[in-house]
């Protein structure tokens, strides 16, 4: 059935060039609903998120136009804290992009529809401002669910605040036209906060399988890097506080008798100073770290990379698959995922026989595991080869693509 062309306007802090999860994920939805013919206006912050920083040629300035692959991109300005973990920093940020973003939304040209990708949670304030503005319905995307994960973290402690974040999570749940989730988990723990089932719509994330692939295992990325030799066990992504990778130098210093194994951890995030200085303190020679990669870097990187990592801490892990799980398996590299017992990564790892699982903060276990993947190589190949063939049969841009338009379809029929 042929659809008719659909103006989708879609807020996200974070857009490639960022190298942020959902940044990536936005952008190839956005790009392969512009392939379907659709038009396609995304408003997102200036690029910070490798850096700490805006970038320098986007500085001094507080609103950007680009293309990008038939995407038109409206950059707005937006406080970037020098101290992540600042709570203060983050208001800042989320309150400067909500503003300047729902000033992109009005001037940009009126579309069908408004989507916006959340964490943070106050996204969802900035989508149905525009909504109401506009007269068209907005689709709330959840890649994680605040403010659970920031009171599990110990981030968020205070009543007055907790309950401030409650009532705004509650508010967006009830006036979103739907709540999109990408885990079964998700969907669990909506209900049980009385959104109805008809509003909740599981749509997983995916990953381009032509642009994560697998490459040579000795490449210019590895050989850059001195991997060529080395047993390398890959972290990639936000080096954040939900992750525990305080267990994983824990799990290197067990393994500093074995010098072929290195630890690589690729990000940044408010972790990462406190965990460098950490590896200096215990003077550990067997953990690399190198900042966010540049986008054609990355293939190459997961290729480098002989077992990677998905660590997370106890009790943050019941709702969701990391977004790295999906680029891990596409470049049919194995994983080892430290992760809570019968959370959704647990059962989609099981299920898909793509690596191996553990209870998290478990460094002995996570070191005798490393050495038993070590020693064998043919089960790593075959959890590569299960991995990259789930991918590519479920969890693409076409097929994930194709199904949000079809709820863009129906929420659009019933709209107009």
């Amino acid at each position: 059935m042929s659809r008719r062309p659909l103006h989708i306007l879609l807020l996200s802090t974070y857009y490639r060039p960022d190298i942020a999860s959902t940044g990536v994920l936005m952008t190839e939805l956005a790009e392969e609903w512009v392939r379907r013919g659709h038009r396609v206006t995304v408003v997102a912050g200036m690029p910070h998120y490798d850096t700490g920083k805006i970038w320098p040629e986007y500085r001094g300035r507080l609103f950007r136009r680009e293309n990008r692959a038939g995407v038109n991109i409206r950059r707005v300005y937006l406080y970037v804290p020098r101290a992540r973990s600042s709570l203060i920093g983050r208001a800042l940020n989320y309150a400067t992009f909500n503003v300047f973003s729902v000033l992109a939304g009005l001037a940009a040209p009126r579309p069908d529809l408004v989507m916006t990708a959340s964490p943070p949670l106050t996204n969802g304030l900035g989508a149905w401002l525009l909504s109401r503005l506009r007269g068209v319905p907005y689709i709330y995307n959840v890649q994680d669910i605040y403010p659970d994960v920031a009171i599990r973290l110990g981030i968020l402690t205070n009543r007055r605040v907790i309950g401030l974040f409650r009532r705004l999570e509650t508010f967006i749940y009830r006036t979103a036209a739907a709540v999109t989730v990408i885990a079964d988990g998700f969907r669990r723990n909506l209900l049980a906060k009385d959104v109805p089932p008809d509003r909740i719509h599981l749509l997983p994330n995916f990953i381009d399988p032509e642009f994560i692939r697998p490459l040579e295992r000795q490449n210019p990325f590895s050989s850059r890097h001195d991997l060529d030799d080395r047993f390398v066990v890959l972290f990639a992504g936000n080096v954040g506080l939900s992750q525990g990778l305080e267990h994983v130098l824990e799990t290197a210093d067990r393994l500093t008798g074995e010098p072929d194994i290195l630890f690589l951890i690729v990000g940044n995030g408010a972790a990462r100073e406190g965990l460098e200085r950490e590896t200096s303190e215990r003077n550990l020679s067997n953990v690399l770290f190198l900042p966010f990669q540049a986008e054609e870097d990355v293939p190459a990187m997961y290729a480098a990379a002989d077992l990677c990592l998905v660590p997370l801490r106890r009790g943050v892990t019941g709702e969701s698959v990391p977004c790295k799980v999906y680029s891990i398996m596409a470049s049919a590299t194995p994983l080892l995922a430290a992760v809570d017992r019968d959370s959704d990564t647990w059962r989609f790892v099981e299920e898909s026989a793509c690596g191996e699982v553990i209870e998290p903060e478990q460094p002995d276990l996570m070191a005798r595991r490393i050495r038993e993947l070590k020693a064998d190589r043919v089960r790593r190949e075959e959890y590569g080869r299960n991995g990259r063939e789930r991918v590519e049969r479920e969890f693409t841009p076409r097929a994930v693509g194709a199904a949000y338009l079809d709820l863009f379809e129906r929420l659009t029929a019933t709209s107009r």
